[in-house]
């Protein structure tokens, strides 16, 4: 499912990994999450990564398969809150 609002609000925080403050929205790369070939996951599995470190993370220079997918789950927990407080703040 896209979501272009997410997708805007993701670009707005910074990197979740090294704080840049220039980020994009990183799909989660799992099949777990509707990712497959050439299909990218589901807007909802998007975290705010620099392009450093989405390189980094599209790659697995971080880490392992099973690695990686625990990364991005503890990022993925903190960018919601991040953007639940954005939210909050805005009305």
């Amino acid at each position: 499912m896209r979501n272009s609002k997410r997708l805007a609000a993701i670009r707005k925080l910074p990197c979740i990994r090294c704080g840049n403050p220039n980020s994009q929205a990183a799909h989660s790369n799992s099949s777990r999450d509707g990712k497959g070939r050439g299909i990218k996951a589901d807007d909802s599995k998007t975290v705010c990564l620099c392009q450093s470190c989405h390189y980094l993370f599209d790659t697995f220079q971080l880490g392992n398969r099973a690695e990686s997918e625990a990364m991005f789950e503890k990022w993925l927990v903190k960018v919601d809150r991040m953007l639940n407080q954005t939210d909050k703040e805005i009305f």
